[in-house]
């Protein structure tokens, strides 16, 4: 007889369980309101259109440190453990004869200082810092400022 009524008891509460989350999250989102608005968590909505990649333009930097932007589309380049597109055109060896930019020189140090022959393991995967300048607009407003010295 106990026994019984505990399982009761434990099922009223699994019930009013659901019933206070379903009252707390309707249509069962799971509280997701995201950038993109509220979703349902297994619908899938349409991509955004792909962004212009402006060749033209070169946008400067906006704080201390920060890794340049790719000026170009990216589009189908590999960067993988097997192959980087980037230093087919970046690498010091390529970039005279390319005309592109070379890899920083702080990219050829590792950790403990010792400049390699070769792009450092922790910067060969290039796209982690630097992205493509595209022109889209900021996904949330904000005031941020450049510092001084880079106006």
């Amino acid at each position: 007889m106990k026994k019984r009524l505990l399982t009761v008891i434990s099922l009223t509460m699994l019930v009013a369980g659901i019933v206070n989350a379903e009252l707390n999250n309707p249509g069962g989102i799971g509280g997701v309101n995201s950038l993109r608005g509220a979703s349902e968590l297994e619908d899938t909505r349409p991509a955004d259109d792909f962004k212009k990649y402006p060749r033209d333009q070169v946008l400067e930097a906006d704080f201390v440190y920060q890794p340049p932007l790719i000026p170009h589309n990216i589009r189908g380049y590999e960067v993988s453990l097997n192959a980087n597109k980037c230093l087919a055109c970046h690498s010091w060896k390529n970039a005279p004869e390319m005309g592109a930019t070379k890899v920083s020189v702080t990219h050829y140090v590792n950790r403990q200082d010792a400049v390699l022959a070769d792009v450092s393991p922790r910067r060969y995967f290039c796209l982690q810092c630097h992205v493509p300048q595209a022109s889209a607009n900021p996904l949330i407003e904000n005031d941020f400022e450049r510092v001084d010295s880079l106006k």
